[in-house]
């Protein structure tokens, strides 16, 4: 759940499945986006588990603990090879971002960006909209604040007044309500915003998001040469006059770079943007509807699951290992699917994996997200076998010692023979 370093085309992936059971209200852009794919003959997770050996061997790594363990491991024709308690809703810590990023990517493509823009207003005045940018900085700053002393109501000379208006969200939305208290002052737990330079976040998270941006702008505004800035605050779904004019935009980082901030370093800002902008509605109770439709809509397992936010930071989220299990292995057939795999953490390699299971059979061939919150261990991913890949996932609520069993389970997956029928 920790902060990375700052570094973010709707296809309709129905698949034969309607989505028309998507809120009504949602408008996305449709211009210059592929066709959805036909439906065709995908493979679909089964009920019943048919490999009892592998079967066994996962519920004696799991031993007297089993009773908080969820665990699923299917292959890649859709056979269900292990299942453990794989319906039970549990709590998924940052595994909830596997949900948010694969809707955000079927939404809205690899190749969409989110943007910050610089509007005039008929009267002269100004207006900064954005999208939630993870790294919009102090560059992007100065370029609009340059534009503004050209463009806000004087000749861009020394004493030019500059009136800006900064379209944000409401101080009750920066933070979803079932985030603990003491999460939101870390960096990890800072608020989300439209308007979030550095992502809300330095050493800490930052309480006060407009202020800062206000303080920065103010600052930056000076220095150029504007003796009378005036900003306001306004509310992020005030309506654009008509007749108002585009001065300037700034594009965050392709999609698939934000895929990769959110599921590779697990960055809970990224993820809670992506949901919203997935569901074209920055309303989370909205938000996490069109997410929990969108899932019903692909035919996964949905019983019992509980969408509270993107990132799994909150504690009222619910997901199930089958559930889990069955994404990863729709998602593999998806016209994207490879972009969704590598915005993966991989063992040993990059991201919350980097250090763990170096130098073991794992090295390399394991593409998961992590989670962690107190109490909570999770795992889920795509690991790679000499019979193909086995869509696992893993969630404990309570379990001793986590990591090690986890370890133990996906090293008994990688041995194949186990669910080969006899020559």
């Amino acid at each position: 759940m920790t902060r990375s370093p700052q570094t973010l085309s709707r296809i309709g992936f129905s698949l034969g499945l309607a989505l028309a059971t998507c809120t009504p209200a949602i408008a996305l852009p449709m211009a210059s986006l592929p066709q959805a794919p036909p439906a065709v003959g995908l493979p679909q997770l089964q009920n019943q588990v048919s490999c009892p050996a592998l079967q066994q061997r996962v519920r004696a790594q799991l031993g007297p603990e089993i009773g908080v363990w969820s665990v699923t491991v299917a292959d890649g024709n859709g056979r269900l090879l292990a299942d453990v308690n794989g319906l039970r809703p549990r709590v998924p810590a940052s595994n909830q971002k596997l949900v948010s990023s694969a809707f955000a990517l079927d939404r809205l493509g690899p190749d969409y960006r989110l943007t910050t823009r610089l509007w005039r207003l008929p009267d002269g005045t100004l207006r900064l909209t954005g999208e939630g940018d993870p790294d919009l900085d102090l560059p992007q700053l100065q370029r609009f604040a340059h534009l503004a002393m050209g463009s806000g109501g004087g000749p861009g000379l020394p004493g030019t007044t500059v009136r800006l208006e900064l379209a944000e969200e409401p101080p009750q939305a920066w933070w979803p309500q079932g985030w603990h208290p003491e999460d939101r002052a870390y960096a990890y737990g800072a608020p989300i915003t439209r308007l979030a330079v550095t992502s809300n976040a330095i050493d800490m998270a930052v309480a006060n998001p407009p202020g800062r941006l206000q303080r920065l702008l103010t600052r930056t505004l000076t220095t150029q040469g504007g003796r009378n800035v005036q900003l306001a605050m306004v509310s992020s779904l005030a309506p654009l006059p008509e007749d108002s004019v585009l001065l300037h935009e700034e594009l965050s980082a392709p999609m698939h770079n934000l895929l990769s901030l959110a599921n590779s370093e697990s960055h809970n800002f990224t993820a809670e943007v992506l949901l919203r902008q997935a569901s074209g509605t920055w309303s989370l109770p909205q938000s996490r509807q069109a997410a929990l439709q969108w899932l019903r809509a692909q035919g996964l397992p949905t019983a019992g699951v509980v969408v509270m936010g993107g990132s799994g930071l909150d504690r009222g989220d619910r997901l199930t290992s089958r559930l889990i299990a069955s994404l990863l292995l729709r998602m593999a057939q998806h016209p994207y699917g490879a972009n969704y795999i590598a915005s993966m953490a991989v063992a040993g390699r990059r991201g919350t994996l980097r250090n763990l299971y170096k130098g073991t059979s794992l090295d390399g061939k394991l593409h998961a997200k992590t989670g962690t919150l107190t109490g909570v261990r999770s795992i889920s991913g795509v690991l790679e076998t000499s019979d193909g890949p086995r869509y696992v996932s893993l969630i404990s609520n309570g379990a001793g010692a986590p990591n090690t069993t986890i370890g133990r389970v996906l090293r008994d997956v990688q041995i194949v023979s186990l669910c080969q029928p006899p020559a």
